[in-house]
């Protein structure tokens, strides 16, 4: 009983076998992209919760919370596009651009790349961030 117990207490297990069963599941039915695609809609909806959270009960907004669900949201519109969407073959770099699916791929790069530049400086310039260093000089001294 206690190591059932034990089990239970330790998440990492039960994330390792959910994602296990998970895995299976989608494998057997042949869903496993569909599974991946509605399982960032989930983090999209806990992130969209957690922003709305964090409005009501401390009437401010994180910006590096904002910025998750936008490249969470980016990431499952990129895999759509690349696996879904996308049955063309390109020889050249020209042919990148004679589709439209190829463009829309480039533009989703290009915007993911700027949404983790962008969640980076708000990382550094957040002031919680100053704070923090602040805080560990002070305790240094």
């Amino acid at each position: 009983m206690e190591k059932v117990k034990m089990f239970f207490q330790n998440r990492l297990h039960l994330e390792v076998l959910l994602a296990a069963v998970l895995l299976l599941i989608a494998s057997i039915f042949g869903l496993i992209m569909e599974v991946i695609i509605y399982a960032l809609y989930f983090m999209i909806f806990l992130e969209i919760v957690r922003v709305l959270r964090g409005f009501i009960y401390e009437n401010r907004v994180k910006l590096r919370v904002l910025i998750d669900i936008f490249i969470i949201l980016a990431l499952r519109e990129f895999i759509v596009n690349v696996v879904k969407i996308n049955k063309e073959d390109f020889n050249s770099i020209f042919d990148l651009f004679a589709s439209s699916t190829n463009y829309h791929i480039l533009i989703f790069s290009g915007v993911l790349v700027f949404l983790f530049i962008l969640r980076f400086l708000a990382k550094v310039t957040s002031p919680g961030e100053y704070y923090n260093k602040n805080c560990e000089k002070t305790n240094e001294e």
